[in-house]
């Protein structure tokens, strides 16, 4: 990460998202501030081979913005007991959120055997069936399967997510 640099290329997008999210201008510069701070306090975290430095510091972001929310919701106000019990979720954050986590699968999909790369994208992406994938590819029904499931593996395990082997479905 390079200081100054980082700072001016992700400022404006982090005030409007930030804006956005909290609908005050004012609460939104604090809230860049913080986000920053805390960027520069857990910089030696940051691992190119994991994500992004541009999701690395949106994740950062969108749990600053949600303790800021969450803070807000705990002060004594008019709203009524669901309205403050309910995580604020807006269209904004889900598109980042969904941004955040398709950098994180692609990212993590560049890292399998480019034999796993191509029949997971021709599988997750252009929605063919193994043996649509042997057939157009020429790779034995067997091996595409074993490809897939290979690969979607490696991917979990290269995104940290638990669970069975046996709930993989390509």
């Amino acid at each position: 990460m390079s200081g100054d640099d980082t700072f001016e290329q992700h400022r404006s997008y982090l005030l409007r998202y930030a804006v956005l999210q909290l609908g005050d201008h004012d609460q939104a510069e604090d809230a860049v501030q913080e986000i920053f701070i805390d960027v520069w306090k857990n910089a030696a975290r940051y691992d190119e081979r994991q994500s992004s430095e541009t999701t690395f510091i949106a994740m950062i972001a969108r749990r600053r913005i949600i303790d800021r929310i969450r803070r807000a919701g705990r002060r004594i106000s008019a709203d009524s007991f669901e309205d403050v019990m309910t995580e604020p979720e807006s269209r904004a954050d889900r598109v980042l959120q969904m941004s955040v986590e398709a950098e994180q699968a692609a990212e993590a999909l560049r890292q399998l055997k480019p034999e796993q790369q191509r029949v997971l994208q021709l599988s997750i992406v252009q929605g063919l069936s193994h043996q649509e994938i042997s057939d157009a590819t020429g790779i034995p029904l067997g091996t595409v399967k074993t490809h897939a499931r290979r690969g979607i593996l490696q991917a979990r395990e290269i995104l940290g997510l638990s669970g069975s082997s046996k709930e993989v479905k390509v």
